[in-house]
């Protein structure tokens, strides 16, 4: 490996500054070229080594333009993504230094390729980049090199196959395999693009400052969708990715030390009054947990999840239907965790948070004298439950997901949002009383 010289743009302090860097909290001590593959002319594939000061690396992928002074990303129109679409299409492989890029087509490829397609990169970007091409397809390029299946794209591979339509059709797949024969880590997803009015949480505040009839409505229409998406998601255990079985014990004892870990953490997260406030709930909360977890007091399922459900998750189709996208999991866990099968109602318990969210930040918003949010939400728990179908929603396990989701929102307030700090924690004092 070669270190990437300072005039090259991908520097320490470039990293650090990139919404899809993960380990913000960590200096980067330098930026080192792990290896680079010819695209198109100017084009690269660069793998970059973020090597730590407290010891340790991680692996990047930065598609890059040599402009003959400096690497720096493509910009719309100059054809690099265009480039990695292409070769998707045309299931190739790239050599690189000391590994290979393979390139895969799905199905779909020739019904939505068209000559001459337009690069559009989303603004709105996380743990991943993405680009809009010829307003047909979709490239996702994950940045971060992990090796192992990866859940986004294996999830939306089998919703394709099984004919699930709430979600973007797969079209193509790019991995990274390293010539020592480990793990591929995958690199680029490609789907349908699917033409939206924006997410479900834009939405959902938008009518809930507009239309509260309409906003349980919508809320309803979630509650199908996902019911769907979990129908789907068991429609084929004799795939052995995919199970659709009852929890083991060791399974439902995970759980429980898996909330109680959230309730620990959020309590290390807080200090003073707020610490006391979730302090005293505490013995309330790791009842609940252990009831709800408990060998003999549940019928609980397991099946894959979505694993990080929420209205952004959600786009709104221009007919007002929802498309459920971004299957990667909560993106701190490792992807092992991310892939292992779960209650459904751990996706339920999440858009029940989300609700949440949106119901309490719109009763504090400048025009809501006359929206109450304990009213609203008890109409949209029970509009979205009815619609999922109650009788596949165990209350108590319910509960106690919701319990632990909370936690996290505690832990994940205090770091990044502490003056929202509040919502979570009342939450827990209404879910553990």
């Amino acid at each position: 490996m070669s270190p990437v010289p300072p005039t090259s743009g991908f520097t320490p302090e470039w990293l650090v500054r990139q919404r899809w860097f993960r380990a913000k909290h960590r200096p980067v001590a330098s930026v080192v070229e792990a290896d680079r593959a010819p695209l198109l002319g100017n084009a690269w594939l660069l793998i970059l080594a973020a090597r730590y000061a407290d010891g340790g690396e991680d692996r990047y992928l930065v598609p890059a333009i040599d402009d003959g002074a400096r690497w720096r990303e493509p910009r719309d129109g100059e054809g690099a993504w265009a480039a990695i679409v292409q070769r998707m299409a045309d299931g190739a492989q790239l050599p690189a230094g000391s590994g290979q890029f393979r390139f895969d087509a799905a199905p779909a490829v020739p019904q939505l390729m068209i000559d001459g397609l337009d690069e559009r990169r989303l603004g709105v970007e996380q743990t991943n980049t993405s680009v809009v091409l010829g307003e047909r397809l979709i490239l996702k390029i994950y940045r971060q090199l992990e090796a192992g299946e990866n859940p986004d794209l294996e999830m939306s591979a089998f919703l394709t196959e099984v004919g699930f339509a709430a979600t973007p059709t797969l079209a193509g797949a790019a991995h990274f395999a390293p010539a020592d024969g480990s793990a591929p880590s995958a690199v680029g997803m490609l789907q349908a693009f699917v033409a939206s009015r924006g997410d479900g949480w834009s939405e959902m505040r938008a009518l809930l400052a507009t239309d509260l009839d309409a906003s349980i409505r919508s809320v309803a229409r979630i509650g199908a969708v996902t019911s769907d998406l979990h129908r789907a998601l068991a429609s084929r255990p004799e795939n052995a990715s995919f199970p659709a079985r009852a929890a083991t014990v060791g399974e439902l004892a995970a759980w429980r030390a898996d909330g109680e870990r959230e309730l620990v953490d959020a309590l290390a997260a807080l200090s003073g009054a707020q610490h006391e406030r979730l302090l005293r709930l505490a013995p309330s909360i790791r009842a609940t947990l252990a009831e709800a977890f408990g060998s003999g007091g549940t019928s609980a399922q397991v099946t894959r999840i979505h694993g990080d459900y929420h209205l952004g998750q959600l786009l709104v189709t221009d007919e007002g239907s929802f498309a459920v996208i971004d299957f990667e999991g909560e993106p701190a866990r490792p992807l092992a965790e991310r892939r292992r099968p779960a209650s459904p109602l751990r996706d339920v318990a999440g858009m029940l948070r989300s609700l949440d969210y949106a119901g309490r930040t719109a009763e504090r918003g400048a025009h809501a004298a006359d929206f109450h949010a304990d009213t609203w939400l008890a109409a949209s728990r029970a509009a979205l439950l009815a619609a999922y179908d109650a009788t596949r929603a165990d209350e108590g396990l319910l509960r106690a997901f919701e319990l632990q989701k909370a936690c996290y929102e505690v832990r994940y307030e205090t770091s990044n949002r502490p003056d929202w700090t509040w919502l979570p924690l009342a939450a827990l004092e209404r879910l553990s009383g």
